[in-house]
């Protein structure tokens, strides 16, 4: 998938559905059911325009141990007038191509331009990779540092971060202190860094839970930030980053400064404009899966091999 599309023509993809009347606030919430192993069973529907199309994922906290992949599943993309199955795509690989996506499309909104930026990577997963590479579409990277508890994880990532161009090496978190950009990727249930150390203007980005009881970030930066979000109905329900400094009373549901919408539409300034930090969370969205499937459909209809 990532040779047939890119995370910047990803992104794309996911701003073209946003263009065209897509309204993430009224996409279906994923159904989720607990299954033994304390692992999850997840279903993500979605229908837009010509297609229609459902991702059945499982997260399995315990496979990494057993040398298997942490998410699994499936992606059925259909036709929408008629619902005859189009094409039948791994589910992991298609989330591990969607997440970044929706990542890059935030910080080609949000982080600084005109200068090589610092980057701070937190984790060493298939997301972190894919984060990195997203961030490289949208932005000149002077340095790559990667925090990770997995010190040979983090020694492998920066190896790779090298290979690409930029300096790599791992580091702390509190070289976030010193960072323009911010990618969290981890399945941490509690925050990784101070966020009273995150520069003004350094932009945040959150996309490693879908649980109200779990965060990658405190509520310091949270309070201090301009919070962004895929949607504000899905963040209200499944964004424990907010969730959680909400329960504390530090902010209301109204803190959420805007949607990928709206920096798509133009109808907020832009974030480097701001003298905070600026944070985007992401929780996932069945939209941004129908928008991704199908620009890896058409594109190998373009292409004339046949999908499976």
């Amino acid at each position: 998938m990532a040779a047939a599309l890119g995370p910047a023509a990803a992104a794309d993809a996911l701003a073209a559905a946003l263009r065209g009347g897509v309204d993430p606030e009224t996409c279906p919430p994923r159904s989720a059911i607990a299954v033994p192993g304390d692992g999850e069973l997840l279903l993500m529907p979605a229908a837009s325009g010509a297609y229609a199309g459902v991702k059945i994922a499982g997260v399995a906290p315990g496979n990494p141990a057993r040398g298997l992949p942490r998410i699994t599943g499936s992606y059925l993309l259909l036709d929408g007038p008629t619902l005859r199955p189009l094409a039948l795509l791994d589910g992991a690989a298609l989330t591990a191509l969607r997440t970044p996506a929706v990542s890059a499309l935030a910080l080609r909104h949000l982080a600084p331009a005109g200068r090589p930026l610092r980057l701070v990577l937190f984790g060493t997963g298939p997301q972190a990779y894919g984060h990195l590479e997203a961030a490289l579409a949208e932005r000149e990277l002077a340095e790559v540092v990667v925090v990770a508890r997995n010190g040979e994880g983090a020694e492998r990532l920066a190896a790779h971060a090298r290979t690409l161009g930029p300096a790599a090496r791992t580091g702390s978190p509190r070289d976030v202190a010193a960072a323009d950009l911010v990618l969290c990727c981890t399945t941490a249930r509690e925050p990784l860094f101070d966020g009273r150390l995150v520069l003004p203007g350094a932009v945040v980005v959150a996309v490693g839970s879908h649980e109200p009881s779990a965060r990658e970030t405190d509520t310091a930066l949270v309070r201090r930030a301009a919070v962004y979000v895929e949607s504000r109905a899905a963040a209200l329900r499944e964004a424990g980053d907010l969730l959680v400094p909400e329960a504390e009373g530090a902010i209301g549901p109204g803190h959420i400064t805007g949607t990928l919408a709206d920096l798509v539409a133009g109808r907020l300034p832009a974030g480097g404009e701001r003298g905070c930090p600026q944070l985007f969370k992401s929780v996932g969205m069945a939209w941004e899966d129908l928008a991704v499937a199908v620009a890896l459909y058409e594109a190998d209809r373009s292409s004339g091999s046949s999908a499976t």
